[in-house]
């Protein structure tokens, strides 16, 4: 039988058949079967028994081939197997008439308020993906944190004193969730958006516990960075994938995870779109500096951890730059990297440092585009436009301009319902066999007092050495 353009005879299918053609398919997918509706040359039925190679002709539309399982580990994952249609065949559309789709937002989370910072703080730097100690010590990880987070709180308290008391991220993740929805709506996909916070409210476990009320039947994970990074959409994956295997609920729920999305058209075109309109406020436009700022990681976890992120980052400002350059735009441009911390060494060149280079080697516009974060937080609002800003003047450059963030643009919200509608037929099972190594949890309560009293007690110890005191005194500038 040649009607879907591959011979039938006699065979037994398995894996997943998808299209890829001009229009998009329907495909109503469970544990068992892939429908495959609408061929160009006529309606027909195909039904293949899953135990034999006998099908049986009906007259009506319906393929029914048998599915074998697959399981994701924390990836977006696409079906191994495929199968190409003729270009005449027609092609449907996903049906998610029957389906509750649920939309999971990953981001940092912040302080609302001045009394918020100390314990949002302990909880960031209580993160191992954060603060990455061997495995021999990380029993100290809770106590660190604790005096980190008591004594780096006053000059953080600062900070979000200035940018008005407190991180507006909260308050932005919900209005992007709500652009979203309603994004997804207008392309005919029915949606709920949930916000999950790593480090503050609302928590990945109060979203998590939202997503099952609700009887979600699907679930896409999009974190809102745009490049991948172990201590960022890796930790908050991280946590799921642990919630996740822990629920026996969601061992039957389809989850599709989008790693990093930082090639997508849509969002180059968005940035690039941003950095056009801000150049054209300077009086030289063609002398401007684009100077890309990213948020900076440890070397380590790219030397030693295999953190893709330096590389994502490099090359997604290129693309950008292509953009650009594809629009008659060739200014000069460079990167660097803030929001160092500790005694470690991080990626270079490192923002305050370049912007002083800049400054004695003649630069004199200056634009600044915040290029890992997609919405205003202390980053953006203190340590850019302010610290970075009165650094940039006093080394010389005159003329100061800044790149919003990405916020609730529409292209870049509208491409992120794409990527979230591209994302629904790869979803599948999480495996419940695999285990979580990096799991940091403490399940027994008296090991974890134990440990916290004795790791106390050392932590403070070391905190008298003169090597430790220099060394955790960088974590407090």
């Amino acid at each position: 039988m040649d009607a879907l353009g591959c011979r039938v005879s006699n065979t037994n299918f398995s894996g997943l058949c998808h299209r890829r053609t001009f229009s998009p398919p329907i495909l109503v997918c469970n544990r068992q079967y892939v429908f495959l509706f609408n061929g160009s040359h006529g309606q027909f039925s195909l039904r293949l028994n899953a135990s034999s190679d006998k099908f049986k002709m009906n007259g009506k539309p319906n393929v029914q081939l048998p599915v074998q399982e697959r399981r994701l580990l924390g990836k977006t994952f696409s079906s191994i197997r495929e199968c190409t249609l003729e270009e005449n065949f027609a092609g449907v559309q996903m049906n998610t008439s029957q389906e509750k789709i649920g939309v999971l937002l990953l981001n940092l989370g912040g302080p609302e308020k001045l009394h918020d910072v100390q314990p949002f703080l302990f909880n960031l730097f209580s993160d191992p993906d954060i603060i990455r100690l061997p495995r021999l010590f990380r029993f100290l990880q809770r106590p660190l944190a604790q005096l980190i987070s008591v004594f780096r709180a006053p000059k953080s308290k600062e900070g979000y004193v200035a940018i008005g008391g407190g991180s507006p991220l909260r308050r932005i993740t919900d209005e992007q969730a709500c652009a979203l929805k309603e994004a997804l709506k207008e392309k005919k996909v029915n949606a709920n958006v949930y916000v999950a916070m790593r480090y503050w409210h609302p928590f990945t476990e109060m979203a998590i516990h939202q997503i099952k009320k609700d009887n979600v039947t699907k679930l896409v994970v999009l974190p809102l960075y745009p490049q991948f990074s172990i201590s960022t959409s890796g930790s908050s994956i991280k946590l799921l994938m642990r919630i996740f295997r822990e629920d026996d609920h969601f061992a039957q729920l389809p989850i599709s995870i989008i790693e990093s999305w930082y090639q997508r058209e849509g969002y180059i075109k968005s940035m690039a779109d941003l950095i056009e309109n801000e150049l054209s406020n300077f009086a030289n436009p063609q002398e401007v500096m684009i100077f890309f700022s990213a948020h900076g990681v440890p070397v380590s976890y790219v030397e030693d951890a295999g953190d893709p992120y330096r590389d994502q980052m490099e090359d997604c400002i290129n693309l950008i730059m292509d953009e650009l350059k594809s629009r008659g735009i060739g200014n000069p441009h460079t990167l660097a990297y803030q929001s160092r911390v500790g005694p470690v060494q991080w990626l270079k060149p490192y923002t305050d440092e370049v912007l002083v280079e800049l400054g004695q080697q003649g630069v004199k516009s200056l634009l600044a585009v915040p290029i890992s974060f997609v919405s205003e937080h202390i980053e953006t609002l203190e340590e850019i436009d302010m610290e970075y800003k009165h650094l940039a003047l006093e080394s010389g450059i005159e003329n100061w301009g800044r790149v919003p963030a990405l916020g609730c643009t529409p292209s870049f919200i509208s491409d992120l319902a794409d990527a979230v509608i591209e994302a629904l037929p790869t979803a599948s099972l999480i495996s419940s066999s695999a285990n979580d190594t990096s799991s940091e949890t403490e399940t027994d309560p008296l090991r974890y007092v134990i440990n916290l009293f004795f790791g106390s007690i050392l932590a403070f110890l070391l905190l008298l050495t003169p090597k430790f005191i220099s060394a955790f005194r960088n974590f407090l500038v």
